[in-house]
């Protein structure tokens, strides 16, 4: 019997050759994900994937009718995925065919229960994985109100890093090291020393305005217009974002705060920070996710939204930051944009 248990992954890799697909063991799996090559799928239900799930994966269930149809939509016919299910056996019967459909695929032995037993970290928030034209995974962590995290290539960037707020963020156990951390502007639900603190190693990049690298003490500070380059070769540009409204200007004042726009092997992504659907927007082209923000007074109302979503025409919109805006009337005022409501108030 001792001997039959230990023949079990070999006779797994030979089982899986015929359908052109990897299976790894938990560490392997592990290693094969850490340089950011895959973008990782987690095949469970919504509900099991909302319980917990490995670090920037997102979730596309194997039960769905449209499984295929959801994966073809996010993920280019070669692009290398990592899916894992709760015990393996959803995984690879997606493996199978995610392999015959074109996918370079590997698969997870023993699954989110193996994974959970060693005691690897896991998160709940919400990622949403989008594939640059050179095919690379930008896996993006949707945490809260105004903050995100971005994965690419291994490196690690967070905007807005807040430690409260609804569901309070360790970000000394919940994330690793950040390469680079970006700040829009000084208002606490976007500025917090202690977050940036906890995911800050030597080497780590502060990126924000003038006003928050004085608070700070260090930094690099950016006006509207500028541009750097983030670890990775990454493209950043500072944008403006501000109030216009009457009786609105003081919570953002004109020259004062970013907006970010990061170039990810041409995949661009602007994170609107806190701002109205200011002229400025005209100039931003080739969009391809937007976060916009949609809470009245401080940034903007749904009319605003739609008005800067059609503006910028992104290939996808995520709004942000909207408090208790009720955006359920969104997705119809934009046909064409691929409007995504998720939690991030």
């Amino acid at each position: 019997m001792r001997r039959l248990i230990s023949l079990l992954p070999f006779l797994g890799c030979i089982a899986c050759a015929g359908g052109n697909y990897t299976n790894l063991t938990t560490a392997e799996f592990a290693d094969a994900i850490k340089g950011g090559a895959y973008a990782i799928v987690d095949v469970r239900t919504p509900e099991e994937y909302a319980a917990g799930h490995l670090r920037d994966a997102s979730n596309v269930d194997w039960f769905a009718s449209d499984f295929m149809d959801q994966i073809a939509k996010a993920y280019p016919k070669g692009t290398s995925l990592a899916v894992y299910c709760r015990s393996g056996k959803r995984s690879a019967a997606a493996a199978a065919k995610l392999s015959k459909a074109g996918y370079k695929v590997s698969n997870m032995l023993g699954g989110y229960l193996a994974w959970t037993e060693e005691n690897r970290p896991v998160t709940t928030y919400a990622v949403e994985t989008f594939i640059t034209p050179a095919g690379t995974p930008v896996a993006i962590t949707l945490i809260k109100h105004g903050t995100l995290a971005i994965s690419y290539k291994g490196l690690s960037f967070h905007i807005d890093p807040v430690s409260g707020l609804g569901k309070p963020t360790d970000y000394s156990t919940e994330f690793t090291p950040a390469d680079a951390i970006l700040v829009t502007h000084e208002h606490g639900d976007h500025f917090d020393t202690e977050a940036i603190a906890a995911l800050s190693a030597p080497g780590t990049l502060v990126v924000t305005n003038a006003r928050c690298a004085e608070m700070l003490g260090r930094g690099t500070a950016l006006s509207n217009g500028d541009t750097a380059e983030l670890p990775g070769g990454i493209g950043l540009t500072a944008v403006p974002a501000y109030n216009y409204t009457e009786g609105r200007t003081m919570f953002h004042p004109k020259g004062r705060d970013n907006g970010f726009v990061l170039d990810f092997e041409g995949l661009l992504v602007y994170i609107a920070g806190d701002t109205e659907d200011i002229p400025e927007m005209a100039a931003l082209k080739g969009i391809s996710v937007a976060f916009l923000p949609v809470n009245q007074p401080y940034t903007m109302t749904v009319e605003q939204c739609v008005n800067a979503a059609k503006i910028i025409g992104p290939k996808v919109l995520i709004p942000y930051h909207f408090s208790q805006t009720d955006l359920s009337g969104l997705p119809a005022l934009l046909s064409g944009i691929d409007v995504r409501l998720r939690d991030m108030q």
